[in-house]
């Protein structure tokens, strides 16, 4: 059963950090994020080796780089299976209907995924721009939320020169979060 454990750990460090990384990487390229700066280098160096050789088989169109994200979704289903058949439970064998739900549940993961990595961008922006607003991650960070944070400044004005829509971006994300919680129950 401990070992059971400790290979459950692995899986999901070692395919997460590949899954975030991937996921990193996609929104820095689709949001046009500077990759000039520690983080950027780290997910280059982390994902060229995968990135590179599926770049050659899937092209990008208009700014969005499908051979990243669909990395990112076969690393996750790959996780998904190796997670299954760890704990001994198998998908619907010969059918279709047993890979086409475990390529469903890695699509649902990965937006899950997604917005795990936006709450924490958002709240490393916050803390970033309070105690170091001269960060050389700054300019990433402020990439990566600027078109979260423009829905809510639209419509609600800074109080008091305090910036109240990373709040806001926070709520709705988790508010995703629980509804595509309830979807991932449901397998």
């Amino acid at each position: 059963m401990m070992l059971v454990q400790i290979a459950d750990l692995l899986l999901l460090n070692v395919f997460g950090l590949l899954v975030y990384m991937l996921l990193l990487r996609f929104y820095m390229q689709l949001l046009r994020a500077p990759f000039r700066n520690p983080a950027g280098q780290f997910v280059t160096a982390l994902t060229n080796w995968m990135v590179f050789p599926a770049r050659r088989l899937i092209p990008g169109l208009m700014g969005i780089d499908f051979a990243t994200i669909l990395l990112a979704w076969l690393v996750q289903a790959l996780m998904l299976t190796l997670l299954l058949l760890l704990h001994g439970k198998t998908l619907a064998s010969a059918s279709g209907a047993g890979a086409g739900l475990l390529f469903g549940l890695a699509a649902v993961k990965l937006l899950q995924a997604s917005l795990y990595l936006l709450i924490a961008v958002v709240i490393l922006h916050v803390l970033f721009s309070w105690f170091n607003p001269q960060t050389p991650i700054g300019p990433l960070l402020d990439s990566l939320t600027r078109p979260f944070y423009a829905v809510f400044r639209r419509f609600i004005p800074p109080i008091g020169n305090v910036d109240l829509s990373p709040i806001f971006v926070l709520i709705v994300a988790q508010v995703l979060l629980y509804l595509i919680g309830d979807v991932v129950g449901k397998f």
